[in-house]
């Protein structure tokens, strides 16, 4: 079934979710994976490398619809999604790839989102122009200026290096907490799903399913180092034991 609005939350049911090859059987890639995200919440879905996060996602946003299941999106399921690559048009400036994505919103809007993420110099540049970094941030301001009722984040700090991924996500965690928009996260990096959800989900590997489902202490900003290090002590531990199941 195809995603659907006017739910109270995110609600996830995909039966299966299988690739198509040309030669030889299909590859499953899901099955019975089942996750809520209340609205207004943060969520983070951790798994190994090749389980189908990304795949989760592109069946969350309707990009792939060739699945069995269900997915229902919270409120009027309005969609702003950040892709692992920014995915910016070349020959446009950073102010004009976010016009073009949200006609409707005012240049008080824009100039606010960029001057959020650290851009307002950067409004007339193009995207060559950009460090990875700053493009990462484009991406960010532009699926934030439609007023998604649904962030969908597909890995918004890789390949970045440390201290800049750091000062990413704790910006991407502030406007998180600002703005309470329901935002799901893929990551495969376990502090970094700490710092910034609510609530985090462990996937199996292929085809993946939730093993276990995680609720992070609120407000994420004055969890303590100990705190943080038993959480991600017990993700560590279901995620050993999910892997050692399928093997």
């Amino acid at each position: 079934m195809s995603p659907d609005g006017a739910a109270a939350s995110l609600d996830v049911a995909i039966i299966a979710k299988d690739h198509r090859r040309a030669n030889g059987p299909a590859l499953r890639a899901l099955e019975d994976l089942r996750l809520t995200l209340p609205m207004g919440q943060a969520g983070a879905v951790v798994g190994p490398s090749g389980c189908g996060k990304t795949t989760l996602l592109r069946l969350i946003a309707g990009l792939d619809r060739d699945f069995t299941g269900h997915v229902a999106l919270p409120a009027h399921g309005r969609l702003g999604m950040v892709f692992q690559e920014p995915r910016l048009l070349p020959w446009r400036s950073v102010a004009d790839n976010i016009r073009i994505a949200a006609p409707e919103a005012h240049a008080e809007e824009i100039a606010a989102l960029l001057a959020e993420l650290g851009l307002a110099d950067h409004a007339d540049h193009f995207p060559g122009e950009l460090s990875l970094g700053l493009a990462r941030r484009v991406a960010l301001a532009r699926a934030l200026a439609v007023k998604p009722d649904l962030l969908l984040l597909d890995e918004p700090l890789v390949s970045l290096d440390a201290p800049l991924a750091r000062e990413l996500r704790d910006r991407i965690a502030a406007l998180i907490d600002e703005k309470r928009i329901t935002t799901l996260v893929v990551t495969h990096d376990l502090p970094e799903a700490i710092a910034l959800a609510d609530r985090i989900f462990l996937l199996s590997p292929r085809p993946a399913h939730v093993v276990a489902t995680l609720d992070v202490p609120a407000p994420r900003s004055r969890l303590t180092k100990d705190a943080a290090d038993e959480l991600e002590t017990r993700a560590r531990a279901a995620l050993t034991a999910a892997r050692k199941a399928v093997q």
